[in-house]
């Protein structure tokens, strides 16, 4: 479906360049002279580079749109990762880079999205949060108000997250996957 270089927007897919982008961040210009444009960060689906290209509103592109498939993390083997079809059981193998800094977070049977494009694997999508343990936090430091003070705490994954003063090493809590950042204690 071709849009126009302006209806573009941070998600959108598209084909540019030869090559699958995503829209990672837009930004809408309007110069006192010339015509109004939008600059957009892209980033390369396959091989995870930037670019930053300007569209103006006469130019179009192509919106892609990528089939979803649930799969269930099994382990991992060395730098790969293996996924389970939860509909056929077939077993596939994957780079871990194609996860990127969330694959701390994988654990043993979660469930995962993968993007495909012409049945080819392009990206794998956790989940928002996921529950995990604090395994070492550093102690209050005194003096420090509760509503804005946040101390460093390292979870069972090896991950560090910043931490309201009242968690301690024990303590199961949420995490977002993406901002690497507390969001809540775990029931």
């Amino acid at each position: 479906m071709k849009i126009s270089g302006v209806e573009i927007r941070p998600g959108n897919n598209i084909e540019y360049d030869g090559s699958l982008w995503r829209a990672v961040k837009i930004q809408h210009t309007q110069p006192g002279k010339g015509g109004a444009y939008m600059q957009v960060e892209l980033k390369n689906l396959i091989d995870g580079r930037k670019n930053n290209v300007r569209f103006r509103s006469a130019e179009t592109v192509e919106r892609i749109r990528l089939d979803t498939k649930d799969f269930q993390y099994l382990y991992s083997e060395g730098d790969m990762l293996v996924f389970m079809d939860t509909e056929t059981y077939e077993q596939i193998n994957l780079p871990q880079d194609l996860v990127g800094d969330a694959s701390a977070f994988l654990q043993d049977g979660m469930m995962v999205m993968l993007e495909m494009y012409d049945e080819r694997p392009i990206s794998v999508q956790l989940p928002e949060t996921v529950e995990a343990t604090v395994v070492e936090a550093d102690a209050v430091v005194k003096g420090q108000t509760a509503s804005a003070s946040y101390k460093p705490a390292i979870l069972d994954n090896g991950v560090r997250v910043m931490v309201p003063p009242h968690i301690v090493s024990g303590t199961r809590i949420i995490v977002d996957v993406y901002e690497r950042e507390y969001v809540k204690r775990a029931d």
